[in-house]
């Protein structure tokens, strides 16, 4: 499958072929029952799978519009819906969508959302009210997404990683993670946090600051920050996000944002 792939990702017309179309559409299918991952953890970190990236771009183009019907409703679109919800044991409530191609471990709830194709979203983790989740985001298991949060996917360009949220991570009100920013597990993300791979993520626990970019460190507990910068017409302040503390121990992993919040006494 993943020579055939290849190959059409560089020769476009093996598109017209039935070999390319059906290698393509199993690789979606893979990635829609979770038997494939567009990116893994591995003893070395984390691994981005580029051919299956370039399959799902694939899809798009051997895909036609077509007029999808959920009751009432209707949808112009080359991805069908994802179905079957109380099969595979994930709770769907309306008006939330699931993308064909995502993959939806048994007990996943989805409020009123989105999952794009292409993303794995591990068991136990809340996706609540109009949260999105991007194409090829991997999503771990036990993480609160709160309403409102903006998960981006980073399908394009292939060689670039996805956003990673690893496995019992808290993501507060309106946060935006994108760009391939990586959550390590446990992280409390506060409300209205904005992560991108330029965002200085500084640590202020220590007397020396400590200063990331493109992750977050485990258990670490993020606020919205800023600091100054002087340009030509005067300084000015840019938004940073500040890391106050670590999760601790004792803290529940399904802990409310506020009582982790608290532990630092911010709320």
């Amino acid at each position: 499958m993943k020579e055939i792939i290849e190959q059409a990702w560089n020769e476009r017309k093996l598109l017209q072929e039935k070999e390319s179309i059906e290698a393509i559409k199993e690789l979606i299918a893979f990635l829609d029952e979770g038997k494939i991952r567009v990116a893994e953890e591995t003893p070395d970190g984390w691994v981005v799978n580029q051919w299956i990236k370039k399959g799902i771009i694939l899809y798009f183009l051997i895909q036609e519009l077509r007029t999808i019907e959920v009751g009432p409703f209707e949808f112009y679109d080359k991805i069908p819906l994802k179905k079957e919800f109380a099969e595979k044991r994930v709770r769907i409530v309306p008006h939330a969508v699931a993308r064909y191609g995502s993959y939806l471990e048994p007990g996943v709830v989805m409020m009123p959302s989105y999952v794009n194709i292409g993303a794995y979203v591990g068991s136990g983790t809340m996706i609540d009210t109009w949260a999105t989740i991007g194409s090829c985001a991997q999503i771990g298991r036990n993480v609160h997404i709160s309403g409102g949060v903006g998960i981006g996917g980073v399908l394009e360009p292939v060689q670039a990683s996805p956003v990673i949220i690893e496995d019992n991570c808290f993501i507060g009100s309106r946060a935006i993670i994108v760009e391939g920013v990586h959550v390590q597990q446990g992280a409390v993300i506060a409300a209205n946090v904005s992560l991108t791979q330029s965002t200085k993520i500084i640590d202020v626990t220590e007397k020396t600051p400590k200063e990331y970019k493109g992750v977050v460190p485990e258990n670490s507990v993020v606020i919205p920050g800023s600091y100054s910068k002087q340009y030509p017409a005067g300084e000015y302040q840019i938004a940073c996000a500040l890391i106050i503390g670590k999760r601790k121990e004792s803290t529940n992993k399904k802990t409310s944002l506020n009582e982790a919040l608290r532990d630092f006494n911010i709320a």
